[in-house]
Parts: structure tokens; sequence; C-alpha cells
């Protein structure tokens, strides 16, 4: 560790450098400093401390190539480098932190996890990232034999994409459908996949002290949707029909996505999600309880929106965010190139969602953008009341 007075120095220029967010002098101040690269600024920061908080992935990748130790600082009110990352709002930044070592339940000097501490600004990707992420040495456990176990319960190819699958923060039952149709392995290995979730599920919820519910859940949750789509794809394949081999994402979609009696309400996405939660089979735990009394009130909300606030934390206020009608991807590239209102990720999901928009597309020339594809705002007042509420914690 270094605290360098010299201001000439390569090692003290590699904050100024990082500050203006110059890659190229940082790479070419970085190649002339050989030594250890867990120096400190003035304020006991770390260049990765700096570069996290600048949410520069490139950057934090460098450094830790390098050895940056990603728990190492001084910082004067106990902030890691994750706690800055979270606050940049940068989920890839978090995610390389995380696969480093970073410790997401190291609090600063108010008590404050870097996922609280981002959910306080409104970084809500973020804090999903960080809550949801798990090591991938939890997945590879299960891709060795274990002491009188001839073979492994996982093939050594599925821990991979299994991996990214469960770190995946989009929990729309069409999005993962989406996933598995680019991962094929895992539907190829879809019971062995089922099983490997539903054993994490379990260990979650025997860890003790550190029982973690809200992972169990969606480890049940996961294993929940890989199985049923895996059953229609097996379905598609023992028939005769000639459709091309994603299809079965069609089949899955038309399903969820057919709108109820008001052509609005997804009907047919509440009975199969909130089967999800009746399988679920920790039923005496907090959690179950809560999304039980939800979906049980006079007038509940959707159960996707119960689902998505147990896996992936409440958010007390968000900006208008624009989401794909078909997966409800935040941010999505592509319009409907007629109306140009309802949007989507790409052409996959805007051909998923043509069989729902066709019929609505002429009158949307007209009309305005229906709510279900905007996230919903909040005037000052409630986000002045809401960051009261998170001061007070």
């Amino acid at each position: 560790m270094e605290n360098n007075t010299d201001e000439s120095s390569p090692e003290n220029n590699i904050f100024t450098t990082i500050a203006q967010g110059d890659l190229t002098e940082f790479k070419s101040i970085l190649a002339q400093h050989k030594g250890n690269v867990n120096f400190f600024d003035e304020n006991g920061m770390t260049a990765l401390q700096h570069a996290a908080y600048k949410g520069c992935k490139d950057m934090v990748q460098l450094l830790l190539d390098r050895g940056a130790d990603v728990n190492c600082g001084n910082h004067e009110y106990n902030y890691t480098a994750l706690h800055f990352g979270a606050l940049s709002g940068n989920s890839e930044v978090c995610k390389l932190l995380l696969d480093a070592g970073a410790k997401p339940q190291a609090t600063n000097s108010v008590g404050r996890t870097a996922a609280q501490m981002a959910a306080f600004v409104g970084n809500h990707h973020t804090v999903a990232t960080i809550n949801n992420y798990i090591p991938r040495s939890e997945l590879s456990y299960y891709a060795v034999s274990q002491g009188q176990q001839t073979v492994a319960h996982l093939p050594a190819q599925v821990v991979e994409p299994l991996h990214k699958f469960v770190l995946g923060v989009n929990i729309h039952p069409v999005r993962l459908a989406l996933n598995l149709q680019h991962a094929p392995v895992l539907l190829d290995n879809a019971e062995k996949v089922t099983k490997v979730l539903e054993m994490l599920c379990k260990k979650e919820m025997t860890r003790g002290s550190e029982t973690n519910e809200v992972m169990a859940f969606k480890y049940h949750y996961l294993a929940f949707i890989v199985s049923e789509i895996h059953k229609i794809r097996d379905v598609h394949k023992s028939s005769d029909q000639t459709e091309k081999n994603h299809d079965f994402v069609m089949i899955f979609s038309r399903k969820l996505l057919k709108p109820g009696k008001d052509g609005y309400s997804l009907d047919l996405m509440d009975v199969f999600l909130k089967d999800c939660v009746r399988e679920f089979p920790y039923r005496e735990c907090t959690i179950m309880h809560q999304m039980v009394k939800a979906l049980t009130e006079k007038e509940p909300p959707p159960a996707l929106s119960v689902i998505d606030c147990t896996i992936n934390g409440q958010r007390g206020f968000v900006d208008s965010i624009p989401c794909c009608s078909t997966c409800a991807e935040e941010k999505p590239a592509k319009k409907c190139s007629k109306c140009k209102l309802v949007q989507y990720c790409d052409r996959e999901c805007q051909r998923l969602h043509w069989f729902v928009h066709k019929k609505a597309c002429n009158r949307e020339l007209s009309a305005p953008v229906p709510a279900s594809n905007v996230k919903p705002s909040i005037d000052a007042a409630e986000l002045t009341a809401e960051l009261q509420n998170l001061v007070a914690g």
C-alpha cells in the first residue's frame, strides 16, 4: 500500500486520469507502474475506489487484473469499492467487484451496505445486481462428485450458463424463456438444473442465522420456470410440427401474454405465477406470508409485481423508465415501426408480442402509450418523503 506525496508521480497522476475518464492515459500510467496498485490518495481512497465511483468498467477491470485488493481502503467513512460502485449506478462494475471477492455485507460508518446506499440514491438495478449475486463456486460445487456420489449433479459445461441465468435481475417469465433459448444447454439438462436449483433453495433455507429467504425463493422460482419451459419444449419436439426450434418460446409467451377479458390484465400469467408461489415448500417463512398477504388483498397487485418486489426489493421511487412490452427489460432499444409507441428489446420481442399488439397498433397512433409500458413516476413531495424515511432508517 502506498500513499504518494510526489504530485508528478504516475501513481498520483492516475487519480486525475480516472476523474477525467481518460482510459488511454490510464493504461499508459498503469503500464509504467510495475508495483502494487493499492495506493491511496490524500483521502484514503484507492485507485480502484475512484474507478468504481466513476463507473468505469474498463478501469476497474484493469486494476483488478493487476491485483488490486477489492476490499482495501482507508476511507474516512468506511466506504468500500463496492459502495462506490453501487453509488455510480453501474451494475457491471458491481458485478466485477463481487466476482473479485467484494463483501456485499460490509457497512460504512452509518451502518449501510452497498445495496442500501444504492437504494438511497435510486440505483435500483444496482441494488438487484448486488442482492441477486452468488459466487460461481456455489454452482461449480455441484459439477464435482462429492463423497460416495459417483456422478456429479451438473455437467461442467452447465455451470457458466447457469450462473449467468441465476444472476439475472429481470425475472419476467418471457425474459427467462428467452435467456433459456440463448443457452440451450440448460434445457438439454433441465432435470439436473431444476434439481440443483431446488437443492440450492433448501441450502439457503437451512443456513441457520444466515438463512436467505429471498434467494431461496428465487431458486424455487427459476426451477419452476425451467421445468415449465422444458415441458413445453418436450411436447413441441415430440409432435409432428415443423416450426423452428425456438417456437417453444412463442408457445410459452402466448400463454402468458394473452390479455384477459378486459383487454389488459394478464390473467393467465397471474394464475401461472400464483401456482409458483403456492408450490414454494417453506410455507411458514416470512416472505411466503408477505406474498400470500399481498396476493389475497381485495384488489391485489399483479403476481409478477409481488414476485419481483420479493426478489429484487421494493422501489420507493423511480423515474419514468420505458420497458419492453414483451419481457419488461428496461430501456428497450426498438419501437414498433408502425405506431412508434410500444417499445421492444429487439425484433424477437416484437415478434412474440405481435399477436397482442396488432389489434391495437392502428388505434395507438392517436392514443397515449399504455401505462403498462412505462414504470410510474412520483412527484417531488413523495421523493422528499421517501428520502426522509431512508435517512431515518
